[in-house]
């Protein structure tokens, strides 16, 4: 004789809102990846897939307004001008220094790229300065301090390719633009 099967339970309620989460982030980054992969490829000819998967992940990460600005004074005040954001790296030793100067290279491209208009405002700290030439010499800064990582050679690559970079990261947000239109 065998066991009677167990009484029906409430309907399968579909996949956990976790699991949704994720599929979404992953969407998120496969359209980047697409959009930056196609731009610099195809318009720019730019075919270095470490560089752009690294241009990619950064608009993934920036998606979170808090995560452009996660650097802080040590009294907790958030720094949203690039010079504060070099002058706080600069104060930091180590990994967290390496780390400061690589998100005020991310920073100064995503703004120069990506959010150009931020810097035109009429009372933004950064509109008075080179932020292509800050970015350049924070990523510079950021792939030759210590601990030497994996990522250094795209760091000092979006260091001499900085404007190019900007320009494609433009042209990629123009294209995100149509597609939601």
């Amino acid at each position: 004789m065998s066991p009677a099967p167990p009484p029906p339970g409430p309907p399968d309620p579909g996949p956990r809102p976790e699991s949704r989460i994720v599929a979404g982030a992953d969407a998120l980054k496969r359209f980047f990846a697409g959009l930056v992969e196609n731009t610099f490829q195809a318009e720019l000819g730019v075919a270095d897939p470490s560089l752009t998967d690294y241009l990619g992940d950064l608009l993934v990460r920036f998606t979170k307004w808090d995560a452009i600005f996660r650097l802080r004074t040590p009294d907790g005040a958030r720094i949203e001008q690039v010079a504060g954001m070099l002058q706080e790296a600069d104060q930091r030793e180590g990994r967290p220094r390496r780390d400061g100067f690589r998100h005020a290279g991310d920073v100064a491209l995503f703004l120069t790229g990506v959010y150009p208009e931020r810097l035109r405002r009429r009372n933004a700290a950064d509109a008075l300065l080179d932020v292509a030439s800050l970015g350049k010499a924070a990523y510079r800064t950021a792939a030759d301090a210590p601990p030497d990582e994996a990522d250094g050679p795209v760091l000092l690559r979006l260091a001499d390719e900085f404007e190019v970079c900007g320009v494609g990261l433009s042209r990629v947000r123009r294209q995100w633009e149509k597609l939601a239109a």
